[in-house]
Parts: C-alpha cells; structure tokens; sequence
C-alpha cells in the first residue's frame, strides 16, 4: 500500500481560491469587507473553507460524510472542494470504519462528518480501534451552541470528551469566532499532524465544531494560508541514536518475529540473513515471501513440545505487533520466564509485549533497526540453525497441503489457503478478527509477492470489518478480498447501504459455519451445555448471507468447494464491483477436528524432518 508524501496535490479549491483573493487584495476584503465585518453565517463558512482547505494542504483526500442538518457548513465546505473525495454513509458506525479503512489503504488520514448527538457516538468503535491500531483519522462532529446546551434542546449531548483517552489531540473549538480568526489554519493543520505524527504513533484526533444557526453563509473572509501552498504547521523527526542501541552478542541463535508494522520485508530479511535467523512472520507483516529464513507455520510447530525445545532461540527480537496466535504468545512468554532475552523494537511506545518480559524495548522504526543490525552484523548463528527452522517449515506446509488434499468440500483453513495463493499481486485481502485473522496465520503459505493483508487487531473486535474493507479498496485505489465470518458480516450489513451508482472493486468471502466459530476453541465449548453454549456464544442467526447481500443489490454467489470459491472470486474481481461469496462449511465442531489433524500432521512431518522420529 502507497504511502503519499506531499502534503497536497497542484490543485486549487474553492478555499484556496478564496484565500488567494483575501491574500491578493481582492474578493470581498477588497471591497473593505473584513472578518470583524462579516455576517456571522459568514464567519462560520469561512472558517470551514478554511479549515477543509488546510486539511488539504496536510494530505488529507477523502471525507465521509454523513447526513445530517447541523454539521450543514462542513458537509458543504467538503463537497465544495474538488480536491477531496466525499462518500456519503447513511450509518455513522459505518462511515467511521469506512474512513478508517481509508487511512488502512491510503496511510493518510480521512476525514469523518457527522451531526451532533448519537450521531457522534456511532464513531466510537472505529475511534477506539484507530486509536489501539495507531490508525490515523480525523473525527469531525458538529455540535450545537453553548446556549442549547442543559436546556433540553434535539440532538444535544456533551460530546466534549466522548471519545475519552482514545484521542492523540482534540479541539473543542466553539462557534466561529471573527476575532480568533488567526488561529484557524493552526488548529487545522495541528489536527492532521497530530494524527500523523504524535510522539505515540498515528491515531485519531477529535474537532467538536460548534455550529450556530443560521447554517448557511458564503465563505467570503476565509484567511489566507502560506504561499507555498503547504500546511500551517509541518512535523520534522529527529534522527534516531545509534550509539544507544543494544548489541546482539555475534553467532547467537535468535529469531525475530514479525508482526503487523515489522517494516520493509527486505529490512527485515536482509537483517535476519546477516544474523543467521528465522523469521516468524505473520501475514500481516509483509514479510510472509518465499525466502530461506521465513517460518510461516510456527503456530503449528510450536505447539509440539518436542519441536519447541528443540527449536529454542538464546535471544528474540520481536519487531511490529504480536501474531494473534495464543500459543506464539505462550512460547515467548515461556522464553521470558525462563531468561532468554527479548528485544523489543518499537518506535511509538505502545510497549508491545503483553507478557511484560522484554528486558529491553528500542524507541526505533523497525526498518531503521533493520538496516542497522545488517549493516553491523559480522558473525552469523552457525548454519545447523537456520536450516533446522527451514526443514521444519518445509516439512509442516506439505503436511498442510497432502492434509488438506484428501478434504471433501471446503473448510476454513483450506479456504484461507487457497486464498492467500489465489488472490492476485496488488489485492489486498482486509481479514476479520476471530477465525479469519488466524486462518490465515495458521495456514497461509508463504507466497511472492507477500499478500498484503490488513486487520482491525488494534483492539480486535469483528465490528466493522465489511466497511473497513470497503474503506481500504478505496484508499489503497486496489482491489480488496474480504474474508469475514457470518456474524461478522451480518454485524457490519448496513455497511453495504450506499448511494445509487457507487461501487468498490470488494469481493466479501463469508465463511459461513453458523456461528461465532471460535468458541468452539474455547473452553466453553465442553464446560458449558450445548443448547446454552449455541445461545450465548455461538449464536447462530436466522438470516440468509445471500439473501441479505442480495436485497441491498449486491450481487451474491453461494459455494460448498474450494474450487468453486476459486472460480467465483475470479469472476467477482474482474468486475471490480462490491459483491459477496458465501461458503458454506462443515460444522463447527468438525472444523475443530481438522484444525487438530491439521497441528498433529505438521508436527509429525516436522520431526521427522529433524531426525527426532523415525518416518
């Protein structure tokens, strides 16, 4: 996914032209018309033109709008402006994952416009999520005036700190005030470089805009920005300190494990080669290639225990977010308890360890780190250990294969295989968390190019995953594959609900097992008697996937078989359209089986590639 650089694009908008004119001399100040002057519906237009134009002059290209009277000088401020996109969402939870997604593919902030009232309440989750995956996005509520407020008066809530500690900066600005017109431009631009670049990481930032009636003015006095057509405020890192960094004694045996936000694959591989170390990688790193050193089925080698002593690291280094899997977890967790050393490398002080065992924690970019290590590094680990970890691998993603061949029909880690294969170079596949996300770090081989694959873990919730999707095909500008659970997928329906007309190159592939499928992992599952457990934690619904896609004019295919799923997905990208996949699958309980056999099979291949029993 492309990351913009520039702050803003050639293009002039109506705010710009605006403050050319005031700039200039001419338009409305020329004729003697000052700030101080202006009707205050005027004022208020202004303010907005201003605030949207150095929204743009930041980077910003996308705004969600929802509908709604009171946040009328935004919307319209937004629309005006032919340099940002507007999508129109009728469910405000829904534009707020919508947007986020936006920021997923792009790496620049979207905005989301909302009314006052429960309005602003819908952006919760998808602020919280923003705020945990360090996801940068720009929340704009209207809010009524002081005087309506404790009075009774519609749609009137305290939304002055409604979104809590889940904020990197926020802005209650009030009414439009003439006589703090210099600090227009400041507060705008402060909002998208805190977005972008709060000592913490990205995340999202809140302006509460108190809007006054009457609604609608000219922006006739909008004050001009810099004449290099930048941002207000610009955001300059140091460069970080290399002589502080900790040494990796030479000829260790380690691992690095990659998470989400590991940097550059080739930083990290480069670094591992110049170590003589594997790399665990989640597919969610980018670093999942078809490389000697990459280990993609360490969750199922390291539930062995056979296989885990024998593959036992002196030192770790843990680049990005922790994988999703329990038992990666368990094993570093282990490792710490039993003194070896973890390296922690994280550049926003989120303090990714939740075992609480690294000893050291590095303030870096990983991808600096990287190139540093490789640069440094003269004495690899000796050969036999590398080569270990490869067998292992090798081992395991054939017994996943000849496992999975003998299968009838589909199941869920067969459909999140054949996925990560089938899914062509430049789509992103955007996966829900609970089974999906875990699939396809169980299961999905290593591929080239890496499968780009996007998540909301920051605070691992299913909620929103369909408009997320939706919002990241439309910020990357690629094709997206989706794959959710039913219940995630009928949670997110009204993300669906769009204008006539507009369409999104998104393939939804629902993995249809009736029900919250990974509880039946859980200890629920066997404590809790199965009509109760089918109650509260399954919760099977009465709905039709097909169906409910298809009476929001979506087009819907229904497939039993991998193949078949094949052949429709390659169908629904070449139309570059919004449509759904659904699959059904076996029972839950059986996919628990076979996720089992699965573990069982690749642990046998893997210690017979290591000698340990005989084939």
């Amino acid at each position: 996914m492309s990351v913009p650089s520039g702050p803003a694009d050639a293009g002039v908008g109506p705010g710009d032209r605006q403050a050319h004119e005031v700039a200039a001399g001419g338009g409305s100040a020329a004729r003697g018309l000052h700030v101080a002057d202006a009707a205050p519906a005027d004022v208020q237009a202004s303010w907005c033109a201003a605030f949207v134009d150095e929204l743009v002059r930041s980077g910003v290209r996308h705004a969600v709008v929802c509908p709604g009277s009171r946040s009328a000088p935004l919307a319209l401020a937004l629309a005006t402006d032919h340099r940002i996109a507007v999508h129109v969402r009728l469910d405000e939870r829904a534009a707020g994952f919508f947007a986020l997604g936006i920021a997923l593919g792009s790496g620049v902030p979207a905005v989301v416009c909302t009314t006052s009232g429960t309005a602003a309440v819908e952006l919760h989750p998808a602020v919280v999520e923003a705020h945990h995956a360090r996801v940068p996005l720009v929340v704009c509520t209207a809010d009524r005036p002081p005087e309506l407020h404790d009075v009774a008066a519609p749609q009137t809530i305290d939304q002055r700190t409604l979104y809590g500690s889940a904020l990197r900066w926020q802005l209650d600005a009030g009414v439009a005030d003439p006589g703090a017109h210099t600090s227009w431009r400041s507060l705008a631009a402060r909002l998208v470089a805190e977005a972008r670049f709060h000592p913490q990481g990205p995340g999202p930032v809140h302006a509460n805009l108190a809007m006054r009636e009457p609604l609608l003015g000219q922006p006739s006095v909008v004050p001009p920005g810099r004449s290099d057509g930048g941002p207000w405020h610009r955001v300059v890192r140091p460069a970080p300190m290399p002589e502080s960094l900790p040494e990796i004694p030479e000829g260790t045996r380690g691992v690095v494990v990659a998470g989400a936000g590991a940097g550059e694959a080739g930083d990290v591989l480069a670094a591992a080669a110049a170590l003589g170390w594997p790399v665990l990688a989640d597919p969610r790193s980018g670093c999942r290639v078809r490389h000697p050193a990459v280990v993609a089925a360490a969750d199922a080698l390291l539930r062995d225990r056979v296989l885990a002593r024998v593959l036992r690291p002196e030192v770790v280094v843990r680049l990005g977010m922790p994988w999703a899997s329990r038992v990666v977890a368990e094993w570093l967790d282990g490792l710490g308890r039993d003194g070896v050393p973890s390296i922690v490398v994280d550049p926003w002080w989120s303090w990714p360890d939740p075992g609480r065992r690294a000893p050291t924690v590095v303030g870096a970019d990983p991808g600096w780190w990287c190139r540093w290590i490789a640069a440094r590094a003269s004495r690899p680990a000796p050969a036999a250990w590398l080569e270990s970890w490869a067998a292992a691998e090798a081992a395991a993603q054939e017994a996943f294969d000849q496992h999975l061949a003998g299968q009838r029909g589909a199941s869920e880690p067969a459909v999140a295989r054949a996925l990560a294969r089938a899914v062509p170079a430049g789509t992103i596949v955007v996966a829900a968390s609970s089974m999906p996300v875990r699939d396809l770090e169980w299961f999905a081989p290593p591929r080239a190019p890496a499968l780009q694959v996007v998540a909301n873990r920051g605070a691992n919730g299913i909620d929103g995953t369909v408009a997320t999707a939706l919002g990241v095909a439309v910020g990357a500008g690629a094709p997206v594959v989706a794959l959710v659970g039913d219940l995630a997928f009928l949670h997110d329906l009204s993300a669906l609900v769009r204008p006539a007309g507009v369409e999104v190159p998104c393939t939804v592939v629902v993995a249809d097992n009736g029900g919250g499928g990974i509880f039946s992992f859980l200890p629920q599952a066997s404590a809790v008697p199965p009509a109760r457990f089918e109650e509260l934690f399954a919760t099977p619904q009465g709905v039709d996937v097909v169906a409910a896609a298809r009476g929001l004019g979506v087009p819907a295919a229904d497939v039993d078989t991998v193949a078949g799923l094949l052949d429709a997905l390659e169908h629904a990208l070449a139309g570059g359209t919004i449509s759904v996949i659904r699959v059904r699958l076996p029972p839950r309980a059986a996919n628990v089986a076979l996720h089992e056999d699965l573990v069982a099979a690749a642990a046998v291949a893997a210690r017979r590639a290591l000698g340990l029993e005989p084939a």
